[in-house]
């Protein structure tokens, strides 16, 4: 599939810059995304869709909310949501239609989501009850790769990942008890992000293993995802494993990711990814990464607790009445595995949660020698046909460097990483300890992007708008602030700032609507930034910086006339506090705009 004329790209940021700059409006994403899936040759994508009216209908309401001043940062975004996440008036069936329900309210991501302006587009295909790593255990019919009809997309959450790499929504949310949320994504060139447990939380999601479930999300990139996360993350009383945001934070230029001991790399008879695998090792290195091995075996023996454990006979807890009905749409192989769990007794169930613990202390070393972990999504890649032959032993292998992540309660992102010879995705996952999100999901998109990469089976290639510094927000207890001028690092005000402990972000640049004056008769000499909606320039060097409340407060009461704070505009359609200068004070002063920064004005100065 091609990206169109009227939409190259749904990326977040691209959509919010074309939203700025009126050269799309929501209404006609919307219409667009409806037709590329009306015409779409793929199939068993989606269990239910949301009628075009009533998405308008959203969308009409999104405009109000901010129109009323309530932020609205994925405003217009278009997303899919998997059909065992719970949408106000769409029946939630789980791909298991007899035991289908229809929601009074939304799951609480859900929620979050919509009142920040995204717009629900539909319910997708699943394995049945989120049970398997295949995509292909639906009465809806086995959900394909998005580049071969052949090959399976990974499950469960199969319909969600190519409905992103298909161009039919902007992102869409998964969910991941043992890689779901990952598998998908590596088959279909997307990235799929699983957070720490609780990060973003279930409430309103029918569970597969409540104590290991999490929310995910399939996005372009992971800028993508870390916008979703930073729009639909909270604590949630319905959720008792809900936890807060984690703080925003860096790997750093320099970082040290594990790997597998060699002998520990299995890569199932598979002769196209040890070598794709190897240019990723490579690739990490090339952007400041060091390669360090470790033993992978206390994680694999954590991994494999989690089917021959009594996590399975959680699944029971909410389905043990299907199980007794027996529907006629039930999944014989999902049947099995839910039979088999019947078995399980409690003493298994302590004595795996005993080794467990075990484990996490004994895999906790390894974290002090490595900051991240780095291993393939899935080693390989099988046809329909061979996972219908062999259900239970190819799941298994595509488990393998993915379940022990949740039994560890460690956070993670698939990431693309090339193409086969014959055409199909490879994915690597970069995994860290829990609550490490934001530094996890940077590198990813370092990563990602250093590899000139297209979005999914699109030919619209990843736009440089959605770099991960501008989708990463300060903590919710910090303020940001951009500065313009005297206070950029290395210039004489900056001071004021690291004083009052203020954190660098990123260096980033303004609409383009904006013009830097230097302003007459400034001691140490300082810029004045103007916006003027009738003028398209290069957009002004800006450095955004965070402070707590406290010291905001205190540095913006010091800031003389004819300076002040307002709300500026980037380049990525973000909105951020920021230096403005009153217009009066222009007169006499000289346009400087064409430098495109202080410093360069400075640089190029007598």
């Amino acid at each position: 599939m091609t990206g169109s004329p009227l939409l190259p790209s749904l990326e977040i940021a691209a959509l919010a810059r074309a939203y700025a700059g009126s050269e799309l409006t929501p209404e006609a994403v919307l219409r667009e995304v409806y037709s590329r899936a009306d015409q779409s040759p793929a199939k068993n994508v989606w269990i239910s869709r949301v009628p075009l009216e009533a998405a308008l209908a959203a969308l009409d309401a999104a405009r109000s909310r901010r129109a009323g001043g309530e932020p609205t940062p994925l405003f217009g975004v278009p997303f899919a949501v998997k059909d065992n996440i719970d949408v106000a008036g769409i029946p939630t069936t789980c791909a298991c239609p007899s035991f289908g329900y229809v929601p009074a309210e939304n799951a609480s991501v859900v929620e979050r989501l919509i009142r920040a302006g995204a717009i629900v587009v539909g319910k997708t295909n699943m394995d049945q009850f989120a049970t398997g790593l295949v995509g292909v255990r639906s009465p809806h019919g086995a959900c394909s790769s998005a580049f071969d009809p052949r090959y399976i997309s990974g499950g469960s959450s199969s319909g969600s990942a190519v409905a992103v790499a298909l161009g039919l929504a902007s992102f869409a949310l998964g969910t991941d008890t043992a890689g779901s949320g990952r598998v998908p994504a590596a088959f279909n060139n997307v990235v799929g992000y699983k957070p720490t447990r609780g990060v973003l939380n279930v409430a309103g999601g029918f569970p597969a293993c409540h104590s290991l479930d999490c929310v995910s999300v399939f996005a372009a990139s992971a800028s993508d995802a870390a916008l979703v996360l930073a729009a639909a993350a909270g604590q949630e009383a319905r959720d008792s494993y809900s936890r807060p945001l984690p703080s925003d934070e860096s790997f750093g230029n320099h970082f040290r990711f594990g790997l597998p001991r060699a002998d520990q790399l299995e890569f199932f008879g598979d002769q196209a990814t040890p070598a794709l695998f190897a240019a990723a090792v490579a690739q990490l290195e090339a952007i400041g990464g060091s390669k360090v091995e470790f033993d992978f075996a206390p994680f694999r023996a954590a991994a494999d607790l989690l089917y021959a454990g009594p996590w399975v006979a959680e699944r029971l807890t909410g389905l043990e009445a299907v199980l007794r009905q027996d529907p006629p749409d039930f999944d014989p192989t999902v049947r099995e595995i839910l039979r088999g769990a019947s078995a399980i007794r409690g003493v298994d169930a302590f004595r795996a949660v005993h080794r467990l613990k075990d484990l996490d202390r004994e895999t906790a070393g390894t974290w002090a020698e490595i900051d991240v972990m780095l291993v393939p999504t899935a080693a390989t890649i099988y046809t329909i046909e061979q996972v219908r032959s062999e259900p239970m032993l190819l799941n298994s292998n595509l488990g393998h460097y993915t379940n022990f992540v949740n039994l560890l309660d460690l956070c993670g992102v698939a990431v693309p990483a090339g193409f086969r010879p014959d055409g199909l995705p490879f994915g690597i996952s970069l995994i860290a300890p829990k609550e490490r999100d934001y530094a996890v999901l940077r590198l990813a998109d370092a990563f990602h992007r250093a590899q000139g990469p297209r979005i999914g089976a699109t030919h619209v290639p990843l736009s440089g708008l959605g770099s991960l510094a501008a989708a990463v927000p300060t903590e919710p207890s910090r303020i940001a602030l951009a500065v313009v001028g005297a206070h950029l690092r290395g210039q004489p005000l900056n001071r004021e700032l690291t004083e009052r402990g203020a954190r660098f972000v990123r260096g980033a640049k303004t609409a383009s609507d904006y013009r830097l004056y230097a302003l007459p008769n400034t001691v140490p000499p300082k810029p004045g930034l103007v916006q003027d909606p009738a003028f398209a320039g290069p957009g002004i060097e800006v450095e955004v910086w965070s402070l707590d409340s406290a010291a905001f407060g205190d540095f913006v009461a010091r800031i003389p006339s004819p300076l002040g704070i307002g709300l500026l505009r980037l380049d990525d359609g973000t909105e951020v506090r920021g230096f403005i200068c009153e217009p009066y004070a222009l007169r006499g002063a000289r346009d400087i705009t064409e430098y495109g920064g202080w410093r360069a004005y400075l640089a190029r100065s007598p």
